[in-house]
């Protein structure tokens, strides 16, 4: 379907593809990965010919249809479902033929060739595409005017999936989409007819909706089968096995020289020291692949240990102006919380996110927040608020005024900023490198609760994996919006639903809540009617608390119990492997008769007491998960 051949292509004096070749099969489902700035973008516009290469070629069969998200829908007064159904040039030109035709046959044939194409099913097909967007059936119906940029950005995704190209091109298309819409996407071209090649630092995506990696480094495209963990695995096999060839060939180019430098020169060794030297000439360099890891991320535990709840709120409405977006909100914070917020964009995650940092008031009920509580907030938008023209190390120096040049440096580092790019204007810095520059800022002081809204947009997947250890470093509480499942499922320990203007406990797992996207209203009415239940349950909440307590207290004597197990349990497994290692010696029963048979009557002594061990263990740990 796709052949890339030869292909070089240079930005000034930067040589970004280097004579890079690839053939991609028809329907393939194929992600493009590589660092930020190796030129996957780039290699787009070449396919799309919006750039002319210094050598090489793209082709594709004749007459097929290349689609990409190329900019947001327009803002016109043309409602969504026109947008989308005006995306396929082919029927909107037969149907207009349709209304002036007067030639029998020719009508005829428009007819025909509408109904080779589904013509009359368009408006749900597209009505289809946009309700899993996010789109209900009413927005389907404004004008695209009426929403705003990251919207507008969906109707175009929209439009182009609903166009069916023979060549879908995505470039990180969840990069406007929340989780839910990334869930539905990643459903929808893991079932697309035709071949998707995809931009995208979602890990998550890149597993289950292709079914091949084409890797972009050092100029040079790479294909791999299977998704990205797959990929993953490839790569990192490579590199090993390429560090041992380079081992090898070094040792063997160091023997050879080692030969030519001793006996080059001496009469009865020259015709073998020449021999070798020509070897060496034609030995080919072996390059050791290089892991380009991404640097890591540090954020600074908090300052001082507070008591929980650090917030805790009795009844709190929230809103803009008079409309209120979340009401009865009854929930507590503690200080090791991981918490990711679910729900379609809409729904209030950020006004959540904002009314817990403090950055939105409460129109009713009580929040109560802990004495000297410090909260850190990051959200995309924020990436305009840094100072255009000042370097990560001149923000950094306002937090510090009076420490030291070296000091200052240090702790940009820790926001894993390379060393040559800490004095670079922010204008100048990638969105990753903001990104990492505003969380570091963000965290500057030790904060006791994290909230990050969005924050893998300008990520690409090595940053996002070191985010991941930072944020599970990390000794306070967390409150994550995210549409990167693989953050979420890796970060976060509890689940919050924001639905229907309520926020509470989500009962499953990022496994149940794609289900639930997927399979429509019907799935969803279930959950109201699960969130209902919940609601009902919290009248005899303070009564289950106090029964919880006695119990914990009941069971500290059956606790200790298991503990003084596992520790017999931990001795005795020792004893048995140091008596299995003696009794390993096939010659310990001919030297040492009697010690050996001693050894096995008491490793059989140990086996006996590990098993009643275990078993009384067993039944005391059955005892407190019943309890539990």
């Amino acid at each position: 379907m796709l052949q890339i051949t030869d292909l070089t292509y240079r930005i000034g004096d930067r040589l970004l593809i280097d004579k890079a070749s690839i053939t991609l099969p028809g329907k393939a489902k194929t992600g493009l990965v590589g660092r930020n700035g190796a030129g996957k973008s780039t290699l787009f516009k070449i396919i799309t010919g919006d750039l002319s290469t210094e050598t090489g070629s793209t082709q594709i069969p004749k007459r097929a249809r290349i689609g990409q998200v190329a900019q947001e829908a327009p803002g016109t007064d043309d409602t969504l479902m026109e947008v989308v159904l005006a995306a396929d040039k082919e029927r909107s030109q037969l149907l207009a033929d349709a209304e002036t035709a007067t030639d029998p046959n020719r009508i005829a044939e428009i007819h025909m060739r509408l109904a080779d194409i589904d013509a009359h099913t368009a408006e749900a097909r597209a009505g289809a595409i946009l309700s899993g967007l996010g789109f209900d059936a009413a927005a389907q119906q404004r004008p695209c005017g009426s929403f705003s940029g990251g919207w507008r950005m969906r109707v175009a995704l929209a439009a182009v999936l609903f166009s069916e190209p023979d060549l879908l091109l995505l470039d990180e298309p969840t990069n406007y989409l929340d989780l839910e819409g990334t869930l539905w996407l990643e459903n929808y071209v893991s079932r697309y007819p035709h071949q998707v090649l995809l931009i995208s630092h979602d890990r998550d995506l890149l597993n289950k909706a292709v079914d091949s990696i084409v890797h972009l480094e050092g100029g040079k495209l790479t294909y791999y089968s299977g998704g990205y963990d797959s990929f993953d695995r490839q790569r990192r096999e490579a590199l090993v096995l390429a560090e041992k060839a380079k081992e090898k060939q070094d040792v063997q180019r160091k023997h050879m020289q080692a030969f030519v430098d001793r006996f080059r020169y001496k009469a009865s060794k020259a015709r073998q020291a020449q021999s070798r030297l020509k070897m060496l000439e034609k030995m080919q360099p072996i390059s050791a692949l290089t892991e380009d890891s991404s640097k890591p991320i540090h954020f600074p535990d908090p300052v001082s240990q507070l008591a929980p709840p650090i917030i805790k709120l009795e009844n709190v409405a929230t809103g803009y102006g008079d409309t209120r977006i979340l009401s009865g909100l009854t929930l507590n914070i503690d200080t090791d919380d991981r918490i990711a917020l679910l729900g379609a964009n809409g729904n209030g995650k950020s006004t959540f996110a904002k009314l817990i940092s403090g950055r939105l008031g409460a129109m009713d009920g009580e929040i109560t927040k802990a004495s000297k509580l410090k909260i850190a907030f990051f959200a995309q938008h924020q990436l305009d608020e840094l100072k255009p023209a000042e370097s990560a190390v001149a923000h950094v120096r306002a937090l510090m005024p009076d420490a030291p040049e070296a000091k200052v440096r240090a702790r940009v580092a820790r926001f894993g900023l390379p060393t040559d790019r800490m004095s670079t204007p922010a204008k100048d810095l990638s969105g990753g490198e903001k990104a990492r520059l505003l969380l570091g800022l963000a965290t500057f002081d030790g904060p006791h609760l994290l909230i990050l809204d969005e924050p893998t947009n300008h990520l690409d997947i090595d940053s996002r994996e070191a985010l991941v250890m930072a944020l599970n470093e990390f000794q306070g509480a967390v409150v994550l919006i995210s549409h990167d499942r693989h953050l979420v499922e890796a970060c976060a320990d509890q689940l919050w639903l924001v639905a229907d203007g309520r926020v509470g406990a989500y009962d499953g797992d990022m496994e149940d809540y794609r289900r639930l996207i997927l399979q429509g209203p019907e799935a969803a009415q279930k959950a109201r009617d699960r969130a209902a239940a919940e609601e009902a349950a919290k009248a005899s909440a303070p009564i289950k608390r106090r029964e919880a307590a006695q119990k914990r207290g009941q069971l500290k004597p059956v606790r200790q119990k298991i503990a003084a197990a596992e520790k017999e349990m931990a001795r005795l497994q020792d004893k048995i492997t140091k008596l299995d290692e003696a009794l390993a010696d096939p010659d310990f029963f001919t030297y040492d008769p009697s010690r050996a048979t001693k050894f096995a009557k008491e490793r059989a002594f140990c086996e006996k007491k590990l098993i009643k061990t275990e078993e009384e263990w067993l039944e005391l740990s059955s005892e407190v998960e019943e309890a539990s």
